[in-house]
């Protein structure tokens, strides 16, 4: 049976090597004495032939079941039976005993040496007396055999004990390659699970340094002392900034970057993990103390499609550091903190969302009960002071009540108007049954009716198929808001209201005005404050992002107002979309 095994025998190659020198030495003096020949030389070809098949099984790391022994016999045999076809110690090749002996000492040493040494000799007495009948039989050769014997038993001996030596090096080495490797699995293993679970960017950040120094050094105490620099760097404001560092100074962690030039350039305009050399000297990079004696790095992306988060960045003093194994264990973690930092990111948006819609709630009921108490209210409260009027005047004076009543009527008509169009704006139920352009319309006709407002309503009804009912609420409202901020603000004749299909896959919505206008960044800054002034453009900002719309303001004093939303309507032309905006 043979079995294979996963690293090779030294003592295979060694015996297999030995067996050539010698089958060499066989066909040179075979050649030289003239006897090369097939009656005599046939097991010469057996030989050449089983260590053919000794030199393929160890190629291929296979071994026999009692695989020395078996080695040891067979050459023995080939030995005696090519020494006894050549004529023996008269021959060319009386010095065939050689190779059992030398088998014997690679694979059994001293002793097998020895043994097979007394074999041999044996049969060579047994051939002398078979073909010298009559001349007495040089017992010296025998003596030289087995002193020949006993040699290289000593040095089999030796030899092999070196091997084993060498061999449990080689051994210990795998075995604490492989543990390294193992160990390294472990903590890719365990630190990507901590990455995927935690929805903390910090968090996050430290676990893609920890993640690195683990991997490229498996070994707890060459962490401490390792000069590995690992930094991750977000994008904030327009600019990159330190998330998460290790080795960097107080001052370093203060450093931002404009990634206008050198390595973070070209790793963020190119999208691909990039190999670098004199870290120190970019020239932005070079501005942090940690890196400038740091010769070799490793900067990776941190981006998914069009979003770009960051860089992550590792250097080291060593200019062959970052070898081809180290690289593709740092670009695992690259894209495992690429989705870590997506799901914290998606959660942060998540929060961020929630606490918006408690915001927009609150606004819509402030929004209401000022409604209520410009409008209806007073409304209500003034009836009731000119009813207590009107009652007593019924006892003066009929005509003057008359007409009073009739203003009361006018005014609860009005009252009325005011608390539909409330209504109305707060659940428009012809959008649900009839869709958008039906409800536009319902509200400019209201708008009319209510406050002698005009708006001129222009939808291309082919766009409006294209949306869902809940992309169609929020448009409608994000249309309410703008008309009753220019009704309230722009003291405009008209208000135009356009949607139309701008290109594929997106929609641009238009509200503009020939009002008074205003100054778009004055308000802006309003904006960022969350000023109550700005509420308007907060609601539109925030409805335009419910729909991953992209909004656009443009107004001058005196020169009117336009309110643009350009709504993607899918995922392709969100990145477009959003894509052409970063690049402007």
């Amino acid at each position: 049976m043979i079995k294979r095994f996963d690293m090779p025998y030294m003592a295979d190659w060694f015996a297999i090597s030995l067996r050539w020198v010698l089958l060499v030495g066989f066909v040179v003096a075979l050649g030289l004495g003239g006897n090369l020949d097939l009656p005599s030389s046939w097991p010469l070809g057996l030989m050449i032939a089983w260590n053919l098949v000794m030199t393929v099984l160890a190629g291929m790391n296979y071994r026999m079941n009692y695989h020395r022994r078996i080695s040891l016999l067979v050459d023995g045999i080939l030995a005696a039976t090519f020494y006894w076809a050549q004529g023996g110690l008269l021959g060319p090749v009386f010095w065939a005993g050689l190779l059992p002996i030398l088998t014997g000492s690679v694979y059994f040493e001293f002793w097998g040496s020895f043994i097979s040494a007394a074999l041999f000799s044996v049969l060579m007495l047994y051939v002398g007396s078979q073909t010298d009948v009559g001349n007495p039989f040089p017992l010296s050769v025998v003596g030289i055999m087995l002193a020949l014997g006993v040699l290289f038993g000593f040095l089999g001996s030796r030899m092999m004990v070196h091997m084993r030596k060498n061999r449990a090096l080689w051994v210990d080495a795998e075995d604490k390659k492989r543990a390294m490797q193992n160990e390294r699995m472990r903590a890719i293993y365990e630190l990507t699970s901590t990455m995927s679970s935690s929805l903390s960017y910090k968090r996050v950040l430290d676990s893609a340094l920890d993640m690195g120094a683990t991997v490229l050094n498996p070994d707890p105490e060459e962490i401490v002392n390792d000069p590995l620099v690992g930094v991750v760097m977000l994008f904030n404001g327009g600019k990159l900034r330190i998330g998460s560092a290790r080795r960097f100074t107080t001052a370093d962690m203060r450093v931002t970057f404009d990634a206008a030039e050198g390595i973070l350039k070209y790793a963020l305009d190119e999208g691909e993990p990039l190999a670098i050399k004199d870290v120190g000297y970019d020239p932005e990079l070079g501005r942090v103390i940690a890196l400038r004696n740091c010769t070799s790095g490793y900067c990776f992306p941190l981006r998914s499609g069009f979003n770009v988060y960051g860089v992550l960045l590792f250097a080291h003093p060593e200019p062959d550091y970052f070898t081809v194994e180290r690289v593709k264990l740092l670009d695992i973690i690259g894209r495992q903190a690429v989705i870590a930092i997506q799901n914290a990111r998606l959660y942060q948006d998540l929060v961020e969302e929630k606490e918006r819609m408690v915001e927009v709630h609150e606004e819509a009921r402030k929004k209401l009960a000022r409604d209520l108490h410009d409008g209806p209210t007073q409304s209500v409260a003034a009836m009731a002071m000119r009813l207590n009027i009107t009652r007593r005047m019924m006892t003066k004076d009929v005509n003057a009540a008359s007409d009073e009543l009739v203003k009361l009527e006018e005014l609860a008509y009005r009252t009325t108007k005011e608390i539909r169009h409330m209504l109305f704006t707060l659940r428009p139920l012809i959008l649900e049954s009839q869709g958008l352009a039906a409800a536009v319309q319902a509200m400019a006709d209201k708008m009319m009716e209510t406050f002698s407002q005009r708006v001129a309503v222009e939808i291309d009804e082919r766009a409006t198929e294209q949306l869902e009912m809940g992309k169609q609420g929020v448009i409608f409202y994000i249309i309410e808001e703008a008309v009753n901020n220019a009704r309230k603000h722009a003291a405009a004749e008209v208000i135009n209201v356009r949607l139309k299909q701008m290109d594929t896959g997106v929609l641009q919505l238009e509200i503009s005005d020939n009002g008074v206008g205003f100054d778009v960044k004055a308000m802006s800054e309003s904006y960022d404050k969350r000023a109550s002034s700005s509420l308007g453009m907060v609601n539109l900002r925030e409805r335009s992002e419910l729909v991953n719309g992209l909004l656009q303001i443009e107004s001058n004093p005196g020169k009117g107002t336009q309110v643009r939303v350009y709504i993607p309507l899918t995922e392709e032309a969100a990145d477009r979309l959003h894509h052409s905006r970063r690049r402007s």
